[in-house]
């Protein structure tokens, strides 16, 4: 992978991401892959995903784990309106470059009620970049009574 191909097919199992967003936009094409415990996201760092010294932006890792870990909480809750973020933390491990396959790896650590508990992963050509924690409040469907 090179900077001048940043639209090569992504790895076996990834299609391209359903979930498209304002902020996500700009970023694409963004994979995804569903394994029934989780939404991983992937996708070939380019130049539009850098900060001025040409590595993967702490905020575009920070937005991809966030979406990640959101997604795949929503795997494991029924009659739910959607998630959404209470609190966020991330450790940035290394640095990414362009051309690497950057690759967000969630995992779900507890639901309850009303808050959800995820961590995930994230690497760069599957050396360890980032990882992060986050905690997110259930939106759920109102139920009717009769």
């Amino acid at each position: 992978m090179t900077s001048e191909t940043p639209n090569a097919p992504p790895p076996e199992g990834f299609s391209r991401h359903y979930r498209q967003s304002p902020l996500t936009n700009p970023w694409e094409p963004l994979w995804s892959r569903n394994t029934g415990d989780a939404i991983v996201i992937g996708l070939w760092l380019a130049e539009p995903h850098t900060n001025s010294r040409g590595f993967a932006h702490g905020g575009l890792v920070t937005a991809l784990a966030d979406n990640a870990m959101g997604l795949t909480c929503g795997l494991k809750l029924e009659n739910v309106l959607g998630l959404v973020t209470v609190g966020l933390s991330i450790d940035f491990l290394s640095s990414a470059r362009i051309g690497e396959w950057l690759e967000v790896k969630p995992e779900v650590v507890k639901t309850g009620g009303s808050l959800a508990f995820a961590q995930c992963l994230v690497t760069a050509d599957g050396k360890p970049c980032a990882r992060a924690n986050g905690t997110f409040s259930i939106l759920r469907k109102l139920e009717r009574t009769a």
